[in-house]
């Protein structure tokens, strides 16, 4: 079983095993991914992905210890992303899998999470280095809100699809 790294940047590697090209964050980092309902709203969070090409509609999320390289728990992450890109300060996280979005090309996990008793301390809109909108959306209002969202080529993150 031969694994080698084809190409390294600061934050990623290409990989290639057995045949298989995949990519890989250098630090072994992962994700957590954040559900947030409040008032009988969905805090959803809207931003430009360079990959794409095109502004991007998501849960709230971000990596785990990515804060200036200290050690994370997920519960510590889901906190301290969702409010820096909603403004909002969760009372407690509730860990709900891990899961992987696209094993066949990436090996980064992420930990799902469902934020409860969230309560608004700031603006959000995520670091100097984000431009992120925030949207408070009914949640009666989520499917019709994200199917105007692709009237406008806004792009779907696949975790999305539980409210289409």
């Amino acid at each position: 079983m031969s694994d080698e790294i084809a190409w390294k940047g600061r934050y990623l590697e290409m990989r290639q095993k057995d045949g298989w090209e995949f990519v890989t964050r250098t630090s072994g980092m992962s994700a957590v991914v954040i559900i947030a309902e409040i008032d009988d709203h969905l805090l959803l969070v809207e931003q430009f992905r360079v990959p794409v090409g095109r502004n991007c509609l998501e849960l709230p999320a971000g990596l785990i210890g990515d804060d200036d390289g200290k050690e994370d728990s997920v519960e510590d992450a889901a906190a301290r992303e969702l409010e820096e890109e909603t403004g909002y300060r969760p009372g407690r996280i509730q860990r709900l899998g891990e899961f992987y979005s696209s094993s066949g090309v990436m090996g980064e996990s992420f930990h799902l999470v469902r934020a409860h008793d969230c309560v608004k301390v700031g603006e959000g809109g995520g670091t100097d280095s984000e431009d992120i909108t925030v949207h408070k959306v009914p949640l009666s209002e989520v499917s019709r809100f994200i199917e105007r969202k692709r009237q406008e080529n806004v792009g779907m993150d696949v975790r999305l699809m539980c409210w289409t």
